[in-house]
């Protein structure tokens, strides 16, 4: 499912218009993203939660050469699913 995909249910669902719909659900997206650049943890009840982890520099492995090379630290963004949604997907 796709943004464009969503936006068209949301429509189809409330009557709302979909350049409205469009731009709340991008809204919410960047909010989203913005929270998660300043290290915030986003909380959605009943559907997850949102965070950022710090993964630790390591040394990996080129698979054509066989050779050690450096992997730098990165940040990663986490979802933990909420417990309704665990459940409905069961």
């Amino acid at each position: 499912m796709t943004k464009k995909d969503i936006v068209l249910k949301i429509t189809d669902m409330t009557g709302i218009k979909q350049v409205d719909v469009k731009t709340i659900v991008q809204k919410t997206f960047d909010v989203i993203v913005d929270s998660l650049d300043r290290n915030e943890k986003v909380e959605l009840r009943n559907f997850g939660v949102f965070k950022i982890k710090e993964r630790k520099a390591r040394f990996g492995r080129n698979p054509r050469t066989g050779e050690s090379v450096p992997v730098p630290p990165r940040k990663v963004v986490i979802f933990k699913p909420g417990l309704d949604m665990r459940q409905k997907i069961k």
